[in-house]
Protein backbone atom coordinates (compact mmCIF):
# COMPACT_ATOMS: atom_id res chain seq x y z
CA UNK A 1 0.00 0.00 0.00
CA UNK A 2 1.45 3.28 -0.78
CA UNK A 3 1.38 6.52 0.83
CA UNK A 4 0.10 10.02 -0.72
CA UNK A 5 0.28 13.28 0.53
CA UNK A 6 -0.73 16.19 -1.69
CA UNK A 7 2.77 18.56 -2.14
CA UNK A 8 0.59 21.93 -1.08
CA UNK A 9 3.52 23.45 0.01
CA UNK A 10 5.95 22.94 -2.95
CA UNK A 11 2.76 24.01 -5.35
CA UNK A 12 2.11 27.19 -3.40
CA UNK A 13 6.17 28.49 -2.74
CA UNK A 14 6.18 27.52 -7.46
CA UNK A 15 2.98 29.18 -7.85
CA UNK A 16 3.06 32.19 -5.42
CA UNK A 17 6.76 33.03 -4.61
CA UNK A 18 8.67 31.57 -8.00
CA UNK A 19 6.29 32.15 -10.86
CA UNK A 20 4.46 35.62 -9.09
CA UNK A 21 1.46 34.01 -10.21
CA UNK A 22 -1.25 36.03 -8.07
CA UNK A 23 0.18 39.08 -9.80
CA UNK A 24 -0.04 37.96 -13.11
CA UNK A 25 -3.32 36.41 -13.19
CA UNK A 26 -5.17 39.16 -11.38
CA UNK A 27 -4.34 41.76 -13.98
CA UNK A 28 -5.06 39.70 -16.52
CA UNK A 29 -8.71 39.88 -18.30
CA UNK A 30 -11.37 38.54 -16.23
CA UNK A 31 -8.82 37.29 -13.29
CA UNK A 32 -9.52 40.19 -10.91
CA UNK A 33 -11.08 37.62 -8.18
CA UNK A 34 -7.77 34.84 -8.99
CA UNK A 35 -6.55 35.89 -6.03
CA UNK A 36 -4.05 33.90 -3.71
CA UNK A 37 -6.61 32.98 -1.11
CA UNK A 38 -8.92 31.98 -4.09
CA UNK A 39 -6.20 29.86 -5.54
CA UNK A 40 -4.83 28.69 -2.54
CA UNK A 41 -8.70 27.28 -0.61
CA UNK A 42 -8.99 25.23 -4.83
CA UNK A 43 -5.36 23.37 -4.20
CA UNK A 44 -6.10 22.53 -0.91
CA UNK A 45 -10.01 21.25 -1.57
CA UNK A 46 -7.98 18.98 -4.51
CA UNK A 47 -5.79 17.86 -2.51
CA UNK A 48 -8.40 16.31 0.47
CA UNK A 49 -10.41 15.17 -2.90
CA UNK A 50 -7.51 12.68 -4.26
CA UNK A 51 -6.24 11.54 -0.66
CA UNK A 52 -9.74 10.38 0.57
CA UNK A 53 -11.45 9.79 -2.67
CA UNK A 54 -8.73 9.00 -5.40
CA UNK A 55 -5.40 8.07 -4.00
CA UNK A 56 -7.38 4.74 -2.10
CA UNK A 57 -8.66 2.86 -5.05
CA UNK A 58 -5.20 3.52 -7.55
CA UNK A 59 -3.65 -0.01 -6.26
CA UNK A 60 -7.18 -1.95 -6.84
CA UNK A 61 -8.09 -0.07 -9.50
CA UNK A 62 -4.86 -1.35 -11.50
CA UNK A 63 -5.42 -5.02 -10.23
CA UNK A 64 -8.41 -5.21 -11.17
CA UNK A 65 -8.42 -3.43 -14.39
CA UNK A 66 -11.44 -2.66 -17.01
CA UNK A 67 -13.70 -5.02 -18.02
CA UNK A 68 -14.89 -5.52 -21.40
CA UNK A 69 -18.37 -7.03 -22.48
CA UNK A 70 -18.19 -8.63 -25.99
CA UNK A 71 -21.66 -9.09 -26.74
CA UNK A 72 -22.55 -5.33 -25.76
CA UNK A 73 -19.13 -3.93 -26.45
CA UNK A 74 -19.87 -1.55 -23.17
CA UNK A 75 -16.62 -0.71 -20.72
CA UNK A 76 -17.15 -1.53 -16.91
CA UNK A 77 -14.55 0.89 -14.93
CA UNK A 78 -12.63 -0.30 -11.69
CA UNK A 79 -14.78 -0.60 -8.24
CA UNK A 80 -14.66 3.45 -6.95
CA UNK A 81 -14.29 4.77 -10.28
CA UNK A 82 -17.62 5.39 -10.92
CA UNK A 83 -18.44 7.15 -7.24
CA UNK A 84 -15.32 9.16 -7.45
CA UNK A 85 -16.23 10.35 -11.01
CA UNK A 86 -20.29 11.32 -9.22
CA UNK A 87 -18.03 13.41 -6.50
CA UNK A 88 -15.63 15.02 -8.69
CA UNK A 89 -18.34 16.33 -11.07
CA UNK A 90 -20.48 17.62 -8.01
CA UNK A 91 -17.51 18.85 -6.85
CA UNK A 92 -17.21 21.45 -9.82
CA UNK A 93 -14.47 20.13 -11.34
CA UNK A 94 -15.04 19.11 -14.40
CA UNK A 95 -15.30 22.73 -14.88
CA UNK A 96 -12.81 24.10 -13.26
CA UNK A 97 -10.95 26.07 -16.18
CA UNK A 98 -13.82 26.01 -18.45
CA UNK A 99 -15.58 29.14 -19.07
CA UNK A 100 -18.38 30.47 -17.22
CA UNK A 101 -20.55 31.13 -20.53
CA UNK A 102 -20.42 27.13 -20.67
CA UNK A 103 -21.25 26.60 -17.04
CA UNK A 104 -17.83 26.11 -15.66
CA UNK A 105 -15.83 28.66 -12.93
CA UNK A 106 -13.58 30.18 -15.11
CA UNK A 107 -10.25 29.66 -13.32
CA UNK A 108 -6.69 29.98 -15.15
CA UNK A 109 -5.21 26.85 -16.72
CA UNK A 110 -2.50 27.42 -13.95
CA UNK A 111 -4.68 26.16 -11.39
CA UNK A 112 -6.18 23.77 -13.33
CA UNK A 113 -2.48 22.57 -13.65
CA UNK A 114 -1.75 22.02 -10.14
CA UNK A 115 -4.89 20.40 -9.35
CA UNK A 116 -4.39 17.98 -12.05
CA UNK A 117 -1.23 17.12 -10.76
CA UNK A 118 -2.61 16.29 -7.07
CA UNK A 119 -5.54 14.48 -8.41
CA UNK A 120 -3.19 12.12 -11.05
CA UNK A 121 -0.91 11.46 -8.32
CA UNK A 122 -3.93 9.94 -6.60
CA UNK A 123 -4.97 8.27 -9.35
CA UNK A 124 -3.90 8.46 -12.64
CA UNK A 125 -6.24 5.87 -14.86
CA UNK A 126 -8.83 7.45 -13.07
CA UNK A 127 -7.73 10.70 -14.13
CA UNK A 128 -7.59 10.24 -17.81
CA UNK A 129 -11.31 10.14 -18.20
CA UNK A 130 -11.73 13.78 -17.16
CA UNK A 131 -8.89 14.48 -18.65
CA UNK A 132 -10.09 14.08 -21.89
CA UNK A 133 -12.74 15.97 -21.77
CA UNK A 134 -10.63 19.14 -21.50
CA UNK A 135 -9.66 18.65 -24.68
CA UNK A 136 -12.56 18.18 -26.04
CA UNK A 137 -14.09 20.90 -24.78
CA UNK A 138 -11.00 23.40 -25.47
CA UNK A 139 -11.53 22.42 -29.65
CA UNK A 140 -15.57 22.60 -29.25
CA UNK A 141 -14.85 26.35 -27.70
CA UNK A 142 -12.65 27.67 -30.51
CA UNK A 143 -14.20 25.63 -33.59
CA UNK A 144 -17.35 24.92 -32.59
CA UNK A 145 -20.93 27.00 -33.56
CA UNK A 146 -22.83 28.17 -30.96
CA UNK A 147 -25.04 25.55 -31.28
CA UNK A 148 -22.76 22.68 -31.08
CA UNK A 149 -21.29 24.55 -27.71
CA UNK A 150 -24.80 24.71 -26.08
CA UNK A 151 -25.28 20.63 -27.64
CA UNK A 152 -22.30 18.91 -26.72
CA UNK A 153 -19.91 21.49 -24.45
CA UNK A 154 -21.83 22.07 -21.90
CA UNK A 155 -22.94 18.65 -20.72
CA UNK A 156 -19.37 17.73 -20.62
CA UNK A 157 -18.56 20.80 -18.44
CA UNK A 158 -21.40 19.82 -16.28
CA UNK A 159 -19.73 16.68 -15.82
CA UNK A 160 -22.88 14.61 -16.81
CA UNK A 161 -21.09 13.81 -20.59
CA UNK A 162 -17.53 12.72 -21.58
CA UNK A 163 -14.83 13.40 -24.61
CA UNK A 164 -12.63 11.91 -26.40
CA UNK A 165 -9.93 12.55 -29.00
CA UNK A 166 -10.35 9.65 -31.82
CA UNK A 167 -7.22 10.37 -34.19
CA UNK A 168 -5.30 6.88 -34.43
CA UNK A 169 -5.76 3.81 -36.90
CA UNK A 170 -4.16 0.80 -37.07
CA UNK A 171 -1.89 2.20 -40.34
CA UNK A 172 -1.35 5.23 -39.10
CA UNK A 173 0.48 6.47 -35.92
CA UNK A 174 1.76 9.48 -35.76
CA UNK A 175 1.67 10.02 -39.71
CA UNK A 176 -2.12 11.17 -39.27
CA UNK A 177 -1.95 11.93 -43.47
CA UNK A 178 -2.33 8.21 -43.86
CA UNK A 179 -6.17 7.72 -41.93
CA UNK A 180 -8.56 6.10 -43.99
CA UNK A 181 -12.11 6.84 -42.43
CA UNK A 182 -14.34 8.56 -44.30
CA UNK A 183 -17.34 10.84 -44.17
CA UNK A 184 -19.75 10.55 -46.66
CA UNK A 185 -23.23 13.07 -46.69
CA UNK A 186 -26.12 12.87 -44.50
CA UNK A 187 -29.37 13.98 -43.98
CA UNK A 188 -29.74 17.40 -42.74
CA UNK A 189 -26.53 18.49 -42.42
CA UNK A 190 -24.78 15.40 -40.98
CA UNK A 191 -22.32 12.95 -41.73
CA UNK A 192 -21.81 8.99 -42.26
CA UNK A 193 -18.78 8.16 -40.31
CA UNK A 194 -16.96 5.27 -41.04
CA UNK A 195 -13.71 3.95 -40.07
CA UNK A 196 -11.68 2.20 -36.79
CA UNK A 197 -9.67 4.03 -34.69
CA UNK A 198 -7.21 2.57 -32.05
CA UNK A 199 -5.60 3.68 -28.36
CA UNK A 200 -9.10 5.81 -27.98
CA UNK A 201 -8.66 6.52 -24.10
CA UNK A 202 -11.79 6.84 -22.57
CA UNK A 203 -13.60 5.60 -25.61
CA UNK A 204 -16.35 3.83 -23.57
CA UNK A 205 -16.59 3.29 -19.99
CA UNK A 206 -19.81 3.60 -17.36
CA UNK A 207 -19.17 7.11 -15.63
CA UNK A 208 -21.49 9.11 -18.04
CA UNK A 209 -24.28 9.48 -19.82
CA UNK A 210 -23.11 10.17 -23.14
CA UNK A 211 -19.57 10.27 -24.75
CA UNK A 212 -18.94 12.94 -27.37
CA UNK A 213 -15.63 11.39 -30.28
CA UNK A 214 -14.17 14.42 -32.05
CA UNK A 215 -13.10 12.20 -34.55
CA UNK A 216 -10.76 12.95 -37.93
CA UNK A 217 -11.96 11.87 -40.89
CA UNK A 218 -11.87 12.16 -44.49
CA UNK A 219 -14.54 14.57 -46.75
CA UNK A 220 -15.37 13.03 -50.64
CA UNK A 221 -13.30 15.32 -52.11
CA UNK A 222 -10.49 15.57 -49.27
CA UNK A 223 -7.18 16.33 -51.13
CA UNK A 224 -4.45 13.50 -50.26
CA UNK A 225 -2.02 13.55 -46.60
CA UNK A 226 -2.54 16.21 -44.02
CA UNK A 227 -4.22 18.97 -45.73
CA UNK A 228 -7.55 16.84 -46.23
CA UNK A 229 -8.47 15.81 -42.82
CA UNK A 230 -11.65 17.11 -41.42
CA UNK A 231 -12.95 16.68 -37.70
CA UNK A 232 -16.57 15.49 -36.73
CA UNK A 233 -18.68 15.75 -33.59
CA UNK A 234 -19.78 12.12 -32.80
CA UNK A 235 -21.62 11.14 -30.04
CA UNK A 236 -22.14 7.74 -28.24
CA UNK A 237 -26.20 8.67 -28.37
CA UNK A 238 -27.51 10.94 -30.52
CA UNK A 239 -28.92 14.02 -28.85
CA UNK A 240 -32.11 15.22 -29.51
CA UNK A 241 -33.55 18.91 -30.19
CA UNK A 242 -34.49 19.46 -26.43
CA UNK A 243 -30.91 18.04 -25.27
CA UNK A 244 -32.05 14.61 -24.56
CA UNK A 245 -30.35 11.41 -25.43
CA UNK A 246 -31.85 9.62 -28.46
CA UNK A 247 -31.02 6.39 -30.25
CA UNK A 248 -27.64 4.67 -29.82
CA UNK A 249 -25.40 5.99 -32.61
CA UNK A 250 -23.44 3.45 -34.73
CA UNK A 251 -20.25 3.55 -32.95
CA UNK A 252 -18.85 1.05 -30.62
CA UNK A 253 -16.03 -0.14 -28.66
CA UNK A 254 -14.94 -3.39 -30.82
CA UNK A 255 -12.13 -4.57 -28.39
CA UNK A 256 -10.31 -2.69 -25.12
CA UNK A 257 -6.54 -2.94 -25.10
CA UNK A 258 -4.56 -5.35 -22.21
CA UNK A 259 -1.91 -2.80 -20.98
CA UNK A 260 1.44 -2.76 -19.37
CA UNK A 261 0.02 0.05 -17.18
CA UNK A 262 -2.79 2.71 -16.65
CA UNK A 263 -5.22 -0.71 -16.26
CA UNK A 264 -8.25 1.44 -14.99
CA UNK A 265 -8.34 3.45 -17.94
CA UNK A 266 -9.96 1.73 -20.80
CA UNK A 267 -8.21 1.97 -23.90
CA UNK A 268 -10.54 1.12 -27.04
CA UNK A 269 -10.74 0.20 -30.29
CA UNK A 270 -13.51 1.87 -31.13
CA UNK A 271 -15.41 1.29 -34.61
CA UNK A 272 -17.62 3.90 -36.72
CA UNK A 273 -20.17 2.09 -38.91
CA UNK A 274 -21.81 5.26 -41.14
CA UNK A 275 -22.50 6.77 -37.56
CA UNK A 276 -24.05 10.22 -37.19
CA UNK A 277 -21.51 12.98 -37.14
CA UNK A 278 -21.23 17.26 -37.93
CA UNK A 279 -18.38 18.34 -38.93
CA UNK A 280 -16.73 20.91 -36.70
CA UNK A 281 -14.58 24.29 -37.76
CA UNK A 282 -13.50 24.51 -41.74
CA UNK A 283 -13.62 21.30 -44.13
CA UNK A 284 -10.47 19.79 -44.62
CA UNK A 285 -9.13 22.17 -41.76
CA UNK A 286 -9.82 19.17 -39.14
CA UNK A 287 -6.00 18.71 -38.43
CA UNK A 288 -5.20 22.34 -37.26
CA UNK A 289 -8.19 21.94 -34.98
CA UNK A 290 -7.12 19.16 -33.16
CA UNK A 291 -3.63 20.22 -32.79
CA UNK A 292 -5.45 22.78 -29.89
CA UNK A 293 -6.57 19.57 -28.43
CA UNK A 294 -2.61 18.29 -29.06
CA UNK A 295 -1.22 20.99 -27.48
CA UNK A 296 -2.96 20.95 -24.20
CA UNK A 297 -2.90 17.33 -24.03
CA UNK A 298 0.91 17.31 -24.33
CA UNK A 299 1.30 19.74 -21.62
CA UNK A 300 -1.47 17.40 -19.81
CA UNK A 301 1.02 14.46 -20.45
CA UNK A 302 4.03 16.35 -18.56
CA UNK A 303 2.13 16.74 -15.96
CA UNK A 304 1.53 13.14 -15.61
CA UNK A 305 5.22 12.72 -15.60
CA UNK A 306 5.63 15.02 -12.52
CA UNK A 307 2.52 13.30 -10.63
CA UNK A 308 3.80 10.37 -10.76
CA UNK A 309 7.09 11.10 -9.85
CA UNK A 310 5.84 12.88 -7.06
CA UNK A 311 4.28 9.62 -5.35
CA UNK A 312 7.20 7.51 -6.52
CA UNK A 313 9.51 10.42 -4.86
CA UNK A 314 6.78 10.41 -1.25
CA UNK A 315 6.82 6.57 -0.96
CA UNK A 316 10.88 6.28 -1.65
CA UNK A 317 11.84 8.29 0.75
CA UNK A 318 9.53 7.26 3.63
CA UNK A 319 10.80 3.62 2.91
CA UNK A 320 14.22 4.66 3.19
CA UNK A 321 13.48 6.52 6.63
CA UNK A 322 11.73 3.59 7.67
CA UNK A 323 14.00 0.27 6.26
CA UNK A 324 16.76 -0.55 8.70
CA UNK A 325 19.48 -2.36 6.35
CA UNK A 326 23.52 -2.07 7.11
CA UNK A 327 25.27 0.82 8.78
CA UNK A 328 26.66 4.20 7.79
CA UNK A 329 30.58 3.63 6.39
CA UNK A 330 31.51 5.95 9.04
CA UNK A 331 30.28 4.14 12.12
CA UNK A 332 26.68 3.64 13.55
CA UNK A 333 24.26 6.40 13.28
CA UNK A 334 21.65 4.62 15.07
CA UNK A 335 23.53 2.26 17.70
CA UNK A 336 20.55 1.54 19.39
CA UNK A 337 19.04 0.00 16.62
CA UNK A 338 19.81 -3.14 14.70
CA UNK A 339 20.50 -1.14 11.91
CA UNK A 340 20.99 2.06 10.49
CA UNK A 341 18.04 3.56 7.89
CA UNK A 342 18.91 3.58 4.51
CA UNK A 343 19.60 7.14 4.07
CA UNK A 344 23.25 6.82 5.85
CA UNK A 345 23.98 5.36 2.11
CA UNK A 346 25.87 8.16 0.34
CA UNK A 347 23.72 6.66 -2.84
CA UNK A 348 20.39 6.04 -1.61
CA UNK A 349 20.40 9.88 -1.29
CA UNK A 350 21.68 10.07 -4.72
CA UNK A 351 18.71 8.67 -5.56
CA UNK A 352 16.49 10.42 -3.73
CA UNK A 353 17.96 13.80 -4.51
CA UNK A 354 17.74 12.91 -7.90
CA UNK A 355 13.81 11.93 -7.60
CA UNK A 356 13.29 15.21 -5.69
CA UNK A 357 15.41 17.91 -8.49
CA UNK A 358 13.25 16.17 -11.08
CA UNK A 359 10.20 16.75 -9.33
CA UNK A 360 10.76 20.16 -7.71
CA UNK A 361 12.16 21.33 -11.27
CA UNK A 362 9.70 19.63 -13.52
CA UNK A 363 6.44 21.07 -11.14
CA UNK A 364 8.45 24.88 -11.80
CA UNK A 365 8.48 24.21 -15.71
CA UNK A 366 5.23 23.06 -16.01
CA UNK A 367 3.30 25.97 -13.94
CA UNK A 368 5.42 28.21 -15.75
CA UNK A 369 4.29 27.21 -19.33
CA UNK A 370 0.66 26.83 -17.87
CA UNK A 371 1.10 30.41 -16.65
CA UNK A 372 1.98 31.48 -20.18
CA UNK A 373 -1.23 30.02 -21.37
CA UNK A 374 -2.72 32.08 -19.39
CA UNK A 375 -1.20 35.42 -20.73
CA UNK A 376 -1.60 33.99 -24.03
CA UNK A 377 -5.12 34.20 -23.66
CA UNK A 378 -6.37 36.64 -21.21
CA UNK A 379 -3.34 39.19 -21.43
CA UNK A 380 -4.92 42.49 -22.63
CA UNK A 381 -1.64 43.57 -24.66
CA UNK A 382 -1.84 41.63 -28.34
CA UNK A 383 2.19 42.08 -28.31
CA UNK A 384 1.90 40.29 -24.35
CA UNK A 385 -0.15 37.60 -26.10
CA UNK A 386 2.17 37.01 -29.11
CA UNK A 387 4.98 36.61 -26.92
CA UNK A 388 3.43 34.04 -24.32
CA UNK A 389 2.10 31.86 -27.00
CA UNK A 390 5.61 31.82 -28.67
CA UNK A 391 6.99 30.82 -25.44
CA UNK A 392 4.18 27.87 -25.10
CA UNK A 393 4.84 26.27 -28.78
CA UNK A 394 9.06 25.99 -27.87
CA UNK A 395 8.17 25.07 -23.93
CA UNK A 396 5.87 22.56 -24.66
CA UNK A 397 7.70 19.95 -26.68
CA UNK A 398 10.02 20.04 -23.77
CA UNK A 399 7.53 20.06 -20.91
CA UNK A 400 6.19 16.38 -22.23
CA UNK A 401 9.37 15.07 -23.98
CA UNK A 402 11.81 15.98 -20.81
CA UNK A 403 9.67 15.51 -18.21
CA UNK A 404 8.05 12.52 -19.50
CA UNK A 405 11.10 11.13 -20.33
CA UNK A 406 12.81 11.83 -16.52
CA UNK A 407 10.10 10.33 -15.03
CA UNK A 408 11.13 7.07 -15.93
CA UNK A 409 14.39 7.70 -14.12
CA UNK A 410 12.40 8.88 -11.28
CA UNK A 411 10.18 6.14 -10.89
CA UNK A 412 13.03 3.55 -11.99
CA UNK A 413 15.19 5.28 -8.72
CA UNK A 414 12.07 4.94 -6.48
CA UNK A 415 11.77 1.24 -6.84
CA UNK A 416 15.95 0.84 -6.67
CA UNK A 417 15.61 2.55 -3.12
CA UNK A 418 13.09 -0.53 -2.53
CA UNK A 419 15.32 -3.08 -3.85
CA UNK A 420 13.47 -6.87 -4.23
CA UNK A 421 10.89 -5.29 -2.49
CA UNK A 422 10.04 -2.46 -4.92
CA UNK A 423 9.46 -5.68 -7.92
CA UNK A 424 6.76 -7.04 -5.76
CA UNK A 425 3.36 -6.16 -6.57
CA UNK A 426 1.97 -5.82 -2.92
CA UNK A 427 4.38 -2.74 -2.32
CA UNK A 428 2.87 -0.37 -5.13
CA UNK A 429 6.03 1.34 -6.54
CA UNK A 430 6.12 -1.42 -9.79
CA UNK A 431 2.60 0.24 -10.63
CA UNK A 432 4.27 3.61 -11.03
CA UNK A 433 7.14 2.30 -13.25
CA UNK A 434 4.64 0.41 -15.36
CA UNK A 435 2.12 3.63 -15.63
CA UNK A 436 4.99 5.91 -16.37
CA UNK A 437 5.98 4.26 -19.48
CA UNK A 438 3.51 5.20 -22.14
CA UNK A 439 3.48 8.85 -21.53
CA UNK A 440 7.02 8.73 -23.17
CA UNK A 441 4.90 7.35 -26.39
CA UNK A 442 1.24 8.44 -26.67
CA UNK A 443 0.29 12.39 -27.45
CA UNK A 444 3.75 11.71 -29.82
CA UNK A 445 6.67 10.35 -28.47
CA UNK A 446 10.03 11.87 -27.14
CA UNK A 447 11.30 11.74 -30.92
CA UNK A 448 8.12 13.55 -32.26
CA UNK A 449 8.85 16.36 -29.32
CA UNK A 450 12.33 16.44 -30.49
CA UNK A 451 11.89 16.58 -33.98
CA UNK A 452 9.15 19.33 -33.15
CA UNK A 453 11.31 21.42 -31.08
CA UNK A 454 14.08 21.53 -33.03
CA UNK A 455 12.83 21.13 -36.91
CA UNK A 456 9.60 23.63 -36.17
CA UNK A 457 10.52 25.62 -33.18
CA UNK A 458 14.22 26.33 -33.92
CA UNK A 459 14.65 26.21 -37.52
CA UNK A 460 10.75 26.69 -38.79
CA UNK A 461 10.06 29.36 -37.11
CA UNK A 462 12.96 31.20 -36.17
CA UNK A 463 13.25 30.13 -32.95
CA UNK A 464 10.59 33.00 -32.09
CA UNK A 465 10.01 31.25 -28.59
CA UNK A 466 13.98 30.00 -27.80
CA UNK A 467 15.11 34.03 -28.38
CA UNK A 468 12.36 35.21 -25.60
CA UNK A 469 13.66 32.36 -23.60
CA UNK A 470 16.80 33.13 -23.14
CA UNK A 471 16.70 36.83 -22.84
CA UNK A 472 14.57 36.03 -20.47
CA UNK A 473 17.59 33.85 -18.62
CA UNK A 474 20.09 36.43 -19.82
CA UNK A 475 18.07 39.10 -17.89
CA UNK A 476 17.63 36.95 -14.71
CA UNK A 477 21.26 36.09 -14.43
CA UNK A 478 22.29 39.51 -14.99
CA UNK A 479 20.14 40.94 -11.89
CA UNK A 480 21.51 38.27 -9.66
CA UNK A 481 25.17 38.69 -10.87
CA UNK A 482 25.87 40.07 -7.86
CA UNK A 483 23.81 37.92 -5.24
CA UNK A 484 25.80 36.04 -2.89
CA UNK A 485 23.34 33.00 -2.26
CA UNK A 486 22.69 32.57 -6.18
CA UNK A 487 26.81 32.68 -7.00
CA UNK A 488 27.33 28.96 -7.70
CA UNK A 489 24.65 28.62 -9.62
CA UNK A 490 24.18 32.20 -11.52
CA UNK A 491 27.64 31.34 -13.31
CA UNK A 492 26.97 27.84 -14.65
CA UNK A 493 23.53 28.83 -15.92
CA UNK A 494 24.80 31.96 -18.08
CA UNK A 495 27.81 29.70 -19.41
CA UNK A 496 25.22 27.24 -20.43
CA UNK A 497 23.10 29.94 -22.17
CA UNK A 498 25.49 31.05 -24.08
CA UNK A 499 27.01 27.29 -25.65
CA UNK A 500 23.12 27.02 -25.96
CA UNK A 501 22.94 29.25 -28.67
CA UNK A 502 26.20 28.58 -30.25
CA UNK A 503 25.42 25.04 -30.58
CA UNK A 504 21.76 25.66 -32.21
CA UNK A 505 23.41 28.48 -34.30
CA UNK A 506 26.09 25.47 -35.58
CA UNK A 507 23.48 22.77 -35.59
CA UNK A 508 21.32 24.57 -38.10
CA UNK A 509 24.27 24.91 -40.01
CA UNK A 510 25.32 21.35 -40.48
CA UNK A 511 21.42 20.98 -41.21
CA UNK A 512 21.04 23.25 -44.22
CA UNK A 513 23.98 20.82 -45.36
CA UNK A 514 22.20 17.50 -44.83
CA UNK A 515 18.58 17.74 -43.63
CA UNK A 516 19.36 14.38 -41.81
CA UNK A 517 21.46 16.01 -39.06
CA UNK A 518 18.44 17.03 -37.26
CA UNK A 519 17.15 13.61 -37.13
CA UNK A 520 20.49 12.82 -36.00
CA UNK A 521 20.76 15.29 -33.03
CA UNK A 522 16.92 15.78 -32.31
CA UNK A 523 16.66 13.95 -29.16
CA UNK A 524 19.83 15.04 -27.67
CA UNK A 525 18.76 18.62 -28.30
CA UNK A 526 15.68 17.74 -26.47
CA UNK A 527 17.69 16.71 -23.60
CA UNK A 528 20.45 19.09 -23.72
CA UNK A 529 18.30 21.96 -23.75
CA UNK A 530 15.56 20.69 -20.79
CA UNK A 531 18.25 20.70 -18.42
CA UNK A 532 19.24 24.25 -18.68
CA UNK A 533 15.78 25.10 -18.69
CA UNK A 534 15.25 23.19 -15.57
CA UNK A 535 18.65 24.64 -14.14
CA UNK A 536 16.99 28.18 -15.30
CA UNK A 537 13.93 26.97 -12.89
CA UNK A 538 16.03 25.55 -9.93
CA UNK A 539 17.85 29.03 -9.90
CA UNK A 540 14.75 31.12 -10.35
CA UNK A 541 13.57 28.72 -6.71
CA UNK A 542 16.85 29.40 -4.96
CA UNK A 543 16.49 33.45 -6.11
CA UNK A 544 12.85 33.02 -4.41
CA UNK A 545 13.70 31.71 -0.94
CA UNK A 546 14.93 35.44 0.27
CA UNK A 547 11.21 36.29 0.29
CA UNK A 548 9.05 33.37 0.65
CA UNK A 549 7.52 32.59 4.19
CA UNK A 550 7.80 28.92 4.28
CA UNK A 551 10.18 27.71 7.14
CA UNK A 552 14.21 27.18 6.90
CA UNK A 553 13.91 23.55 7.12
CA UNK A 554 12.14 23.76 3.45
CA UNK A 555 14.47 26.50 2.14
CA UNK A 556 17.47 24.16 3.12
CA UNK A 557 15.81 21.40 1.17
CA UNK A 558 15.82 23.47 -1.82
CA UNK A 559 19.22 25.27 -1.43
CA UNK A 560 21.00 21.58 -1.34
CA UNK A 561 18.29 20.06 -3.74
CA UNK A 562 19.33 22.70 -5.95
CA UNK A 563 23.22 22.71 -4.93
CA UNK A 564 22.50 19.05 -6.25
CA UNK A 565 21.12 19.61 -9.52
CA UNK A 566 24.00 21.60 -10.62
CA UNK A 567 26.59 19.66 -9.54
CA UNK A 568 25.34 16.43 -10.72
CA UNK A 569 22.91 16.76 -13.46
CA UNK A 570 23.24 19.24 -15.19
CA UNK A 571 26.53 18.24 -16.30
CA UNK A 572 24.16 15.65 -18.11
CA UNK A 573 24.48 18.64 -20.70
CA UNK A 574 28.03 17.53 -21.96
CA UNK A 575 27.59 14.51 -22.87
CA UNK A 576 24.42 15.49 -25.30
CA UNK A 577 26.25 18.11 -26.34
CA UNK A 578 29.62 15.68 -27.32
CA UNK A 579 26.35 13.78 -29.46
CA UNK A 580 24.97 16.41 -31.11
CA UNK A 581 28.41 17.50 -32.28
CA UNK A 582 29.24 13.70 -33.32
CA UNK A 583 26.74 14.25 -36.58
CA UNK A 584 24.79 11.78 -38.60
CA UNK A 585 27.75 10.09 -39.62
CA UNK A 586 28.18 7.97 -36.15
CA UNK A 587 24.70 6.57 -37.21
CA UNK A 588 25.41 3.95 -40.00
CA UNK A 589 23.45 2.62 -42.19
CA UNK A 590 21.58 -1.07 -40.54
CA UNK A 591 20.97 -3.64 -42.97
Amino acid sequence: MTIYKAPLDDQRFALFDVLDAESILTRLQGGEGHTRDLLDAVIEEAGRLSEAVLAPFNASGDEEGCHFDKATHTVTTPKGFKEAFKAFSEGGWTGLTQGEEFGGQGLPNTIGTATTEVFQSGNLSWSLYPLLSEGACHAMELHGTKEQQDTYLKPIVEGRWTGTMCLTEPQAGSDLGLLKTRAEPGDNGSWKITGTKIFISAGEHDLAENIIHLVLARLPDAPAGSRGISMFIVPKFKVNADGSLGERNAVAAGAIEHKMGLRGSATCVMNFDAAEGYLIGAPHKGLAAMFTMMNAARLGVGVQGLALSERALQNSVNYARERLQGRSLTGAKFPDKVADNLLVQPDVRRMLLTQRAIVEGSRALLLYTSLQTDVEARAADEAERKSASDLVAFLIPIAKGLVTELAQESTKEALQVYGGHGYIAENGVEQFVRDARIITLYEGTTGIQAADLLGRKILQLQGAGFKLFLKEIQAFCQQHAQDAALASLIGPLATHAKEWVDLTLSLAQRVQGNPEELGAAANDYLYYSGYITLAYMWARSVAALAKSPQQEAFKRAKRDTATFYFSRILPRCLMHKAAIEAGVDTIPAIA
